[in-house]
């Protein structure tokens, strides 16, 4: 009886505890909730700490802003079959009678062909334009079409675009033709200068970089020394005469060679001109600076220049206002000390000067670089009439 009292005493007891403990948990978890419209209460702060604090601002990463993609770097390459592409160096060879297409990568882009495409092609270049690239095609294509072929990128702002040239690809495409070594000319004869200060071009291209070109004299019929120095050859430009020379003047043409074939160029005829290396320089005088109504009156002007350099006079004078003639006196003098230059000089001549001629002279010097003018004003004053002398009279 005893022991089953003391079991349901400490069953009692324990069931007491649960209750009890359950309730503790349901107060603790209201106090954590937030009842709406009711503050929560702010934590006592520690001593020494500032109480005065805001609101704590959210930390955020700082956003990194995403710079621009650098723009494509433009490539050429050529397209040799359905999706099968090669990239281009500083020449190509096709041959004459295939397709050649090129690809450039650029929105937009502009195409630069040979001048002979660009007067009539007949319809066989075709340049379009897609969203990333440009394509250019030419078909049926000849040994004439040989030339630099130039992709130029595009800049464009809205509607206004520009060619960029220092992101500009060229390409020299050869296209070999078994009949043709040179690429043809309507010309027979081709006159070009040679310039004293200048490299001279003879343009005698070849259809295939593997042609061997020689240099001829028409007469006296003699090869002419490509030394690579003084005259150079290139297969995309031609010969070039670094330094010209009277003795380089005459008929020259090209020679070229490969296999059995062999074919000379068009002819050119080499004009030497003495160009000078700037323009002149004149200096201009009047025989005197004020003339006496009746006196004669002379305005020089002379240049001194490179031997053989041609200069060209030109006067503006009052007298020209009312038709009064032009006459002058031209020479060319070598200059002392053996150094290779001379004077050239022309004199304005005015006999018997009037008032009309009182004013401005104006010289112009002109040779093949360039003209450059000098003025001196001059002034016609009246003439002294001689005092009578003076006789003594006797008483």
């Amino acid at each position: 009886m005893f022991g089953s009292q003391w079991r349901l005493l400490l069953s009692a007891l324990l069931i007491c505890a649960l209750i009890f403990e359950l309730g503790y948990c349901q107060k603790d978890a209201q106090q954590q909730q937030t009842t709406p419209g009711r503050k929560q209460k702010q934590n006592k702060t520690k001593l020494g700490k500032s109480t005065n604090k805001g609101p704590r601002a959210a930390s955020t990463k700082p956003k990194i802003k995403a710079s621009p993609a650098a723009p494509a770097q433009t490539v050429l390459t050529q397209v040799l079959n359905r999706g099968k592409f090669k990239r281009v160096g500083e020449t190509l060879s096709v041959q004459s009678g295939d397709t050649l297409e090129l690809r450039c990568r650029g929105k937009p882009v502009q195409w630069s062909v040979p001048s002979y495409l660009e007067e009539d092609d007949d319809g066989r270049l075709r340049i379009v334009q897609h969203e990333r690239y440009g394509v250019l095609t030419l078909v049926n294509t000849t040994g004439a079409d040989t030339g630099e072929f130039t992709c130029f990128p595009m800049y464009c702002e809205d509607t206004d675009c520009r060619k960029e040239y220092h992101k500009a690809i060229k390409v020299f495409v050869f296209f070999p033709d078994p009949h043709e070594l040179f690429v043809p000319s309507s010309d027979y004869y081709e006159v070009i200068q040679l310039r004293s200060n200048w490299p001279t071009v003879l343009p005698c291209q070849v259809t295939s970089p593997e042609a061997k070109v020689t240099l001829h004299r028409e007469f006296p019929p003699v090869e002419v020394a490509v030394d690579g120095t003084e005259i150079s050859f290139n297969v995309r430009k031609g010969m070039t005469i670094h330094r010209p020379r009277l003795y380089h003047a005459g008929a020259l043409f090209c020679v070229a060679s490969l296999g059995n074939l062999r074919q000379s160029s068009t002819k050119y005829m080499l004009i030497y001109v003495n160009y000078p290396m700037a323009p002149p320089a004149p200096v201009i005088q009047a025989s005197s600076g004020s003339v006496a109504v009746g006196d004669n009156l002379q305005v020089s002007c002379s240049v001194i220049g490179e031997q053989d350099v041609g200069v060209e006079f030109t006067w503006e004078y009052p007298g020209q206002q009312i038709g009064r003639p032009l006459y002058t006196q031209e020479s060319i003098s070598p200059v002392a000390g053996g150094s290779a230059r001379q004077q050239s000089k022309s004199v304005l001549l005015v006999d018997e000067a009037r008032d009309v001629d009182e004013g401005m002279y104006t010289c112009t010097a002109q040779n093949l670089q360039g003209a450059k003018s000098v003025s001196t004003t001059v002034k016609v004053v009246p003439k002294v009439k001689p005092k009578k002398p003076q006789t003594n009279k006797t008483k």
